[in-house]
């Protein structure tokens, strides 16, 4: 986006730049990492150790005594390209959407249903955008509770790029990238819109003021929401992009997944997921309120202000 789209606002939206998103999540990533890093391995651990799923704090304490207490922010690059990448796509996507849709005389937000189809396709481009440092952040976090024979020793995010061109080709990069993108559309319909829903209606009740705490309960709904939606597909997108073999696809890790697991796998990991992605999901939305308000302030616009999500 440009800058003049970026700081005119047309129809009484507020055009904000295409980063905002994007910056947010990285900023939050940087919190969040550890908790993100704990659900891999718990979604792993029947992969790799053929046993029973160890819980969230056992978890924690086994990562920290083995491995150390900054193995905990192991991939850390990766996840930082990841959201540079995944969520500067879908939320800069959904927020121009958002505002393409809206007609010039209305000032209300658009309906709920419309939200969540702009989210999902949102979802779809941003899923392709970060299918590769997806990858890398899932192998990077689950490295080092392998074999050492296993290992892959990515340095850094670039280097594992890479090291996947040249040992295992351009199209590993999207190797998951169905279940990637069907698993970012569900996330971002489910974050995303509700957020936006969620955020109307305490307006709406008059249940609080356009401020942090409204920002952070409909945050958080909006993290209990997506994380119950996508911890199917997170599993089973988890299992696909750690898998160095040529031929891992969704339906043979499914298969194998049901297989060795019943239907349990279906919620594995859920409590480290939400634990992750609630969190995340809150301080998203915060420092992305954050970023309109302060653009607001070094922007101030000449019409009175309409439809800010």
């Amino acid at each position: 986006m440009t800058t003049k789209t970026s700081t005119t606002a047309r129809h009484g939206v507020v055009h904000y730049p295409f980063w905002f998103g994007g910056s947010a999540s990285c900023i939050a990533a940087c919190f969040t990492h550890p908790l993100d890093l704990v659900k891999v391995r718990m979604q792993t651990a029947a992969t790799t150790a053929g046993g029973a799923t160890p819980t969230m704090l056992r978890a924690f304490v086994k990562v920290s005594r083995n491995e150390g207490l900054l193995a905990l922010y192991s991939g850390l690059s990766a996840s930082l390209l990841r959201q540079a990448t995944y969520s500067t796509t879908r939320f800069g996507v959904y927020e121009l959407l958002k505002s393409h849709f809206q007609p010039p005389d209305q000032i209300t937000p658009p309906s709920f249903g419309t939200l969540v189809l702009m989210a999902s396709a949102s979802g779809m481009a941003g899923g392709v955008a970060g299918n590769p440092a997806d990858i890398i952040n899932v192998r990077m976090q689950n490295d080092r509770s392998l074999p050492p024979s296993r290992r892959l020793n990515y340095k850094h995010a670039l280097d594992g790029v890479y090291k996947m061109l040249t040992t295992e080709g351009p199209s590993s990069l999207f190797r998951g990238v169905w279940p990637n993108t069907l698993r970012a559309a569900l996330m971002t319909a489910s974050q995303l819109a509700t957020y936006d829903e969620f955020k109307t209606l305490i307006l709406g009740a008059g249940l609080g003021s356009d401020g942090v705490g409204t920002h952070f309960a409909a945050s958080l709904m909006s993290g209990l929401v997506a994380t119950t939606v996508c911890s199917p597909v997170d599993v089973v997108k988890t299992r696909v992009m750690v898998g160095q073999e040529k031929g891992v696809g969704v339906l043979s890790v499914l298969k194998a997944t049901v297989r060795k697991e019943g239907v349990r796998w279906v919620f594995r990991g859920w409590v480290p997921s939400f634990a992750r992605l609630g969190p995340h999901t809150i301080l998203t939305f915060i420092f992305m309120e954050q970023h309109k308000q302060l653009w607001r302030i070094i922007h101030p616009q000449k019409e009175p202000e309409a439809a800010l999500l």
